[in-house]
């Protein structure tokens, strides 16, 4: 029986729209992979250094530590609840955080107070209600209190950030507007400015970057 002469355009045809699928299904799986977990060639920010073990109250009264904050990272930020210049404007970012991280289940947020005596786990529980935020268990939002010594120490010694005693009414405590990226590990992986757009994009795709290398 003599060969069709058109079968070899035929299986060219067929190899070519082969060929296509394939590769417009690669773009499809690029493109959500990097939606979803950023530029697949992102590396993992620096280790910058360690926090050290701490023990201390959440506003619901529960106890934690550095180990149960181990596996996941997390995005710790410094308030007061009677600051009425920065501090708000740090929570409302850590809120619009929520929005914008990836995958925020896998991600803890962690406030620690820098005036312990007056926020009492009371005091930051309604703190906390009034800015919308819903309990830890549900928003995965850490408000933590804990003895005036060690707090300082975590911020000075641990974190390697400033909180000094203020020279006025309208800033009795002053200390710094930086969030810090904190891996599974309890390894800082970087510094941002809370009030920079560009330093929040970075956290994000520092974020990111973690979030694969986990």
């Amino acid at each position: 029986m003599p060969a069709d002469p058109a079968a070899p355009a035929v299986f060219r045809r067929r190899a070519a729209w082969a060929l296509l699928i394939g590769v417009l299904v690669a773009l499809a799986v690029t493109t959500l992979w990097s939606r979803r977990w950023g530029a697949p060639g992102t590396a993992a920010p620096p280790v910058l250094g360690t926090i050290p073990d701490f023990t201390f109250t959440e506003r619901d009264g529960s106890r934690v530590s550095r180990a149960d904050l181990a596996g996941e990272p997390w995005i710790a930020a410094f308030i007061f609840t009677r600051c009425g210049s920065i501090c708000p404007r740090i929570t409302d970012q850590m809120i619009r955080l929520g929005t914008l991280m990836p995958h925020p289940e896998l991600v803890r947020r962690v406030s620690f107070t820098v005036d312990p005596e007056y926020d009492t786990p009371q005091v930051l529980s309604a703190y906390a209600r009034d800015h919308g935020i819903a309990p830890a268990a549900t928003s995965r939002w850490l408000f933590l209190n804990g003895p005036e010594s060690a707090l300082k120490s975590l911020v000075r010694n641990g974190f390697k950030l400033v909180v000094e005693k203020g020279d006025s009414p309208e800033d009795p405590i002053l200390h710094s507007s930086r969030l810090v990226l904190v891996d599974g590990q309890g390894s800082v992986r970087g510094y941002y400015d809370a009030f920079d757009e560009e330093a929040i994009g970075r956290l994000l795709e520092d974020l990111r970057a973690l979030l694969r290398e986990s």
